[in-house]
């Protein structure tokens, strides 16, 4: 199987990774880029899993710079800026505007 495995495209590897470990019920997932180069059909599986993940009580940390991403499947978005942490905020408080200005490192006033 390892053999074969190495014939699969990056995309496809992917896949089969993220399959692996949600098969596996784990109580947290941590995703960096879990979409990142993937085709439509293949994004939309991979974030049906993930938000399946979560109704079935894991927790999933997602690390992410395609913002859509992120406001499809958090319930809090926080950004490391400058080696550090800001505080979480929920998504659903967040806008565009106010997750560009946590990029930059000021805290969002539109966000409630």
């Amino acid at each position: 199987p390892e053999a074969r495995t190495r014939l699969l495209s990056g995309g496809n590897m992917q896949k089969l990774i993220l399959g692996r470990v949600l098969e596996r019920s784990p109580g947290l997932v941590l995703a960096c880029q879990p979409t990142r180069g993937l085709d439509v059909g293949a994004v939309a599986e991979i974030h049906g899993r993930l938000l399946a993940a979560r109704d079935r009580g894991a927790g999933v940390l997602l690390m992410s710079e395609d913002l859509d991403e992120l406001f499809a499947l958090s319930d809090r978005i926080a950004v490391i800026y400058r080696g550090r942490l800001t505080r979480p905020w929920p998504a659903e408080h967040l806008t565009i505007r106010a997750l560009g200005l946590m990029m930059a490192g000021q805290e969002p006033a539109d966000a409630a």
